[in-house]
């Protein structure tokens, strides 16, 4: 069921002032429907494609998307498709986008196209990810569907389950058949993740694990920059299981790596195990 509620208004023409900037020269920023827009800007010949949410985009001090950043510093072309709210892009505004860009060829028109989200953002690159075949894909945590006849056991985003996940670019890993490869990371400790990540298993996805990340797995690869490495490897398409086995051990020696270990002592309450933590970390 699309939703067709207002969002709150957050002076749309303020919140989007960067990204226009941005794609005056050789792009576009384009409303979809309520609560979804599109903004493109075209550089070179490879393609990121993200899905983010726009209370996000209006936390950042540019205000641009995460994507806008990772695509300029290599070279990249960018298409981010931006939802107000916890949407899972299920609107047919989108998928009218996603046709359109069918018909027109778009994706053709570059050399590779990579696209990439996280938990619901996942579900929505691997979704419409069957709209450019060929294209490899990162998709970090995916929810699968929301479908209770599937997915019934995840209790997370309730209020999403109004959506339809039964109609076009329904159910996410059957809309993967047509890409060169996807790679899949996730937390298999995290039980609702893990379930959701054995739905995917195709002979075209390989499953990356970072384990004891658990509903943050997104939120550490950012803060690692390890995302920022798994993206350029698989744009490359030279993303494998133990190359990113190597990234994810290197991430140790960081501060944030370190100071999320400790927390996650302090949430399990394992005090003995906390002070061999703060004492191991006053002496480096």
């Amino acid at each position: 069921m699309p939703d067709t509620a207002h969002p709150t208004d957050h002076s749309e023409a303020g919140w989007l002032a960067a990204m226009e900037a941005v794609a005056e020269e050789d792009g576009y920023v384009e409303r979809l429907g309520v609560r979804h827009w599109a903004f493109f800007a075209e550089a070179g010949p490879q393609l990121l494609v993200t899905f983010e949410r726009a209370e996000a985009v209006r936390a950042r001090a540019d205000r641009m998307p995460a994507g806008h950043a990772l695509a300029k510093a290599r070279g990249w072309s960018v298409l981010t498709i931006l939802a107000e709210g916890e949407t899972f892009w299920r609107d047919p505004a989108v998928w009218g986008y996603f046709d359109r860009q069918v018909d027109d060829a778009f994706f053709d028109d570059f050399d590779q196209v990579l696209f990439l989200g996280a938990g619901p953002g996942g579900y929505a690159a691997a979704a419409y990810l069957v709209a450019a075949p060929g294209a490899r894909a990162v998709l970090v945590a995916p929810r699968a569907t929301l479908d209770p006849a599937i997915a019934g056991w995840d209790r997370r985003h309730r209020a999403a389950r109004r959506f339809d996940f039964t109609r076009r670019y329904g159910y996410a890993p059957d809309m993967t058949a047509g890409a060169d490869h996807v790679w899949l990371v996730h937390d298999p400790l995290h039980a609702p993740d893990a379930a959701h990540a054995a739905l995917f298993r195709r002979p075209w996805v390989t499953v990356l694990n970072a384990r004891h990340t658990g509903e943050a797995v997104a939120a550490r690869l950012t803060s690692s920059g390890v995302l920022a490495q798994t993206v350029e490897a698989a744009m490359a398409g030279k993303l494998t299981a133990p190359g990113f086995a190597r990234l994810w051990r290197a991430r140790r020696g960081l501060p944030a790596y370190l100071a999320d270990l400790l927390a996650e002592t302090t949430v399990r309450k394992r005090p003995g195990l906390e002070q061999r933590l703060r004492r191991w970390l006053a002496r480096r």
